[in-house]
């Protein structure tokens, strides 16, 4: 079912793990892509992978989302090249795990100005364009470490706690402009970054999820596709967890 017909998606971090599940969901489903990541390499790859399947579907961007000015050029040009914008995945982040007593304030300032800033400034270089249509979808991708934080995640906690926050004044401002916009917290996700993570860390998370096993990047994408789709367009201020229940 091509859901996403005529409709264009940009997803940042979408050069691996969820971003790039999310890129490929959405592709699959009829969207033309704006794969965005601070690789140019990753970006392209992504990209290239959507084209293969159908031809110009998708286009690669490179760039920091920490650089707001950059941010909103790499946005004024996807519109441009694209014509419109009717999708915002908010996906893009970094962690720098460490106790707070310890943790450095350019490792504070680094996950703060990825995951949070990176995603208000995109929404900002969006949010015209889709004002002007009187439609669009933004979707910021949390964690349910914003929901209980996490003991060495103090930045990257209080990043995702502020991308909810973010989330439901954006769903407040949008409203009257048909504008949803929603989060998703993931729980423990099998990704590239989780991977090397010690089997004993991993038991232990384990065995604090119900559903007995890991998620996948797919069921990310699944979330995304849902809430970006025509029967999800009464859903708006809303954080969705996908963790098998290990937040209830």
């Amino acid at each position: 079912m091509m859901r996403f017909e005529n409709q264009v998606a940009i997803v940042t971090g979408a050069g691996r793990g969820i971003g790039h599940a999310i890129a490929l969901r959405l592709a699959s489903e009829g969207a033309r892509v704006a794969s965005v990541s601070r690789s140019e390499k990753t970006s392209q790859s992504t990209a290239e992978e959507i084209n293969r399947t159908r031809v110009d579907a998708a286009r690669a961007y490179a760039v920091d989302v920490v650089d707001h000015a950059a941010v909103q050029a790499c946005g004024a040009q996807i519109l441009a090249d694209f014509g419109r914008i009717d999708i915002l995945v908010n996906n893009a982040g970094v962690t720098r795990d460490g106790l707070s007593m310890r943790m450095s304030v350019e490792d504070w300032d680094t996950v703060l100005d990825t995951n949070l800033k990176g995603a208000f400034s995109f929404t900002q270089a969006v949010m015209r364009s889709m004002i002007k249509q009187r439609s669009g979808r933004i979707i910021n991708i949390s964690s349910i470490a914003g929901l209980t934080g996490n003991a060495g995640q103090a930045n990257y906690a209080a990043s995702k706690a502020g991308l909810i926050g973010l989330t439901k004044s954006l769903a407040r401002e949008l409203a009257s402009r048909s504008i949803t916009v929603n989060a998703i917290a993931p729980g423990f996700i099998t990704t590239d970054m989780t991977g090397v993570l010690p089997d004993q860390i991993k038991e232990a998370i384990l065995a604090k999820i119900p559903l007995g096993k890991f998620g996948e990047s797919e069921d990310i994408a699944a979330a995304v596709a849902f809430l970006a789709a025509p029967e999800a367009k009464f859903i708006t201020g809303q954080v969705l967890t996908v963790d098998g229940g290990m937040v209830m």
